[in-house]
């Protein structure tokens, strides 16, 4: 067994003394929520991203929900969601009232497609409100294409970019700039490309969609004289509106500010993932046919969030399992991401068992090494090396 020093975990945070340093700081100031970091963060986050507005929230399933009900997503409506993602983001259009229609996605990539949308929409029979294609491991869907179909069918797009903070479109555009989605979402969880320990972000183009947002994350409460329904109340500084019902989905500003100095050093984060994922494509062709990463989508330029591989187990004669349990062995940590969301009981029971099989076949192949912005071009080849002991 490795040293439990030594071991590489499949994802991990990188914490600097700048970030401490802001920490600290939010927590000597006199806010330490509802303060001005969070405005602060927002107009950050969305010069980064190009979009003309940023909500901030308190982790990547409340941006989705938040987004879905400013979309009116509600009773009656049915999600279009791929199959292969994390299950926020079918259980966020759940906790609005709609019910989904999983799309199936490429056996390869895991994405989303301007086919398997298409024929999810069939399945939905003219009731789908939204799509929400997942930019999986940080890999950009065709979001052209998939936009056009949204447009001509009535739906509203959401893009889970909750991997993809950083990643850039075949257009040049950041993910997030919502050249082609009403919003777009993000995740500030430790293992993704920048942390607030806990987060999340909504971006968008419409201000509209951003005030109800900024409303709906605290509450529903409404502090805009302009938009109160009592007049009377306007003069008055203490008062407030309860305008709708609301959640607490609130981000603190402690959480803002270890997010604005992670921020600052995305351009290196990014640089550094795009560098590991140059040094694991060389790496692996040394386990060709075996194990593969697939190609990036034409003119894109993703930040990978996830080392997603795909290794034929049955050629090699190994489960996942013994691979899993034969790195760990090695001190490699693993994942698998992830479980079809329609075969997770919830939705069985709610929808009954389907068939998807570019979604059953990724599922069938994938796992994903490690990636984190610590690891030398040394700890690709060391992994690429145990995984070729454990497939041998």
């Amino acid at each position: 067994m490795a040293d439990e020093a030594d071991f590489l975990a499949y994802g991990r945070q990188d914490i600097d003394d700048e970030d401490i340093a802001a920490v600290v700081r939010a927590l000597q100031s006199d806010f330490l929520t509802t303060g001005p970091e969070i405005p602060a963060f927002e107009a950050e986050f969305a010069v980064f991203t190009g979009a003309a507005h940023a909500v901030a929230c308190s982790n990547g399933t409340t941006a989705l929900h938040l987004a879905l009900d400013a979309l009116g997503v509600g009773e009656g409506d049915v999600c279009i969601v791929p199959a292969i993602t994390f299950m926020a983001t079918a259980n966020a259009a759940r906790y609005c009232g709609a019910d989904i229609v999983f799309a199936d996605v490429h056996r390869r990539s895991g994405l989303l497609t301007p086919e398997t949308f298409a024929e999810a929409l069939d399945r939905a029979g003219g009731k789908a409100k939204a799509v929400l294609p997942v930019h999986l491991a940080g890999v950009p869907c065709d979001m052209p294409q998939i936009a056009e179909l949204a447009r001509q069918h009535g739906l509203v797009v959401v893009e889970d970019s909750c991997h993809a903070i950083g990643s850039r479109e075949a257009s040049g555009a950041m993910v997030g700039a919502c050249r082609y989605g009403d919003a777009a979402t993000f995740s500030f969880h430790p293992v993704k490309s920048l942390t607030t320990g806990e987060g999340g972000m909504v971006t968008t183009s419409n201000p509209d969609l951003a005030a109800r947002m900024v409303r709906q994350r605290s509450h529903g409460i409404e502090r805009d004289p302009a938009r109160f329904a009592r007049a009377e109340g306007a003069g008055e500084p203490w008062y407030h509106e309860m305008a709708s019902l609301g959640w607490n989905y609130r981000l603190p500003d402690i959480n803002a500010a270890l997010g604005r100095a992670q921020l600052a050093r995305m351009p290196a984060f990014a640089a550094r993932r795009r560098a590991l994922t140059a040094a694991y494509r060389e790496q692996l062709q040394e386990l060709a046919p075996l194990v593969s990463l697939p190609a990036d989508p034409a003119g894109s330029d993703p930040c990978r969030h996830l080392m997603n591989v795909r290794i034929d187990f049955e050629a090699a004669g190994r489960t996942r399992a013994d691979v899993m349990n034969g790195l760990k062995a090695r001190g490699i940590g693993t994942q698998v991401h992830y479980i079809p969301v329609h075969a997770q009981p919830y939705y069985v029971q709610r929808y009954g068992r389907q068939s998807l099989p570019g979604a059953e076949a990724h599922y069938a192949q994938t796992l994903s090494l490690p990636l984190f912005t610590r690891m030398g071009t040394g700890d690709v080849e060391r992994v690429c090396g145990a995984l070729a002991e454990v497939l041998a």
